[in-house]
């Protein structure tokens, strides 16, 4: 199930709010920009499905959402415990960066936890399947998807290389508790 958290930054150990209904992830995170949806798709393609076989599956909700932020490609990743270097992406993942373009999200299997550092608090957004996550570019954020993830998730570029991270040096997401 979705979830949102929130904290203060000054105090990971305190929550302000927590809430598990989409509709209030949606409008707590569209507060700082942050686009929040449910998608619920006829066709769920298996974990191992092909790269291709997920984008065909979801391909008229790419189109439109394509269509209404300009951007121009999509692709699949998966994370799993058989990941090459997996503790290493995780480490990179952890740390606290930023985009020059908006990072979209779809989770089609599995979990993470985008976290977000906005405004004096922590908005750690548990994603899973059917939820869709687009952080503009500029947000300092962290991404976990546990010590043995599981993920399947489709990723919308305008431009890849604006999706290079770049990051904030604040050693903050190793104070709140990972997933």
């Amino acid at each position: 199930m979705s979830r949102l958290t929130v904290y203060r930054d000054d105090d990971p150990g305190r929550v302000v709010s927590r809430t598990d209904s989409a509709p209030e992830i949606a409008q707590t995170l569209g507060g700082i920009g942050v686009r929040f949806e449910r998608w619920d798709s006829p066709v769920v393609p298996l974990p191992d499905a092909s790269p291709e076989a997920v984008l065909d599956a979801y391909r008229p909700y790419l189109d439109e959402l394509m269509g209404e932020t300009g951007a121009g490609s999509a692709d699949v990743v998966r994370i799993t415990t058989q990941t090459p270097n997996l503790a290493e992406l995780r480490a990179k993942f952890l740390s606290e960066h930023i985009h020059s373009e908006d990072e979209v999200r779809f989770f089609v299997h599995g979990w993470g936890n985008f976290v977000l550092h906005v405004g004096g608090s922590v908005y750690d957004v548990h994603c899973v399947a059917g939820d869709l996550i687009s952080v503009p570019a500029g947000i300092p954020h962290w991404f976990d998807a546990g010590m043995e993830p599981d993920v399947v998730a489709l990723r919308v570029f305008t431009d890849k290389t604006g999706w290079i991270a770049q990051y904030t040096g604040d050693d903050i997401a190793r104070r709140f508790p990972a997933a």
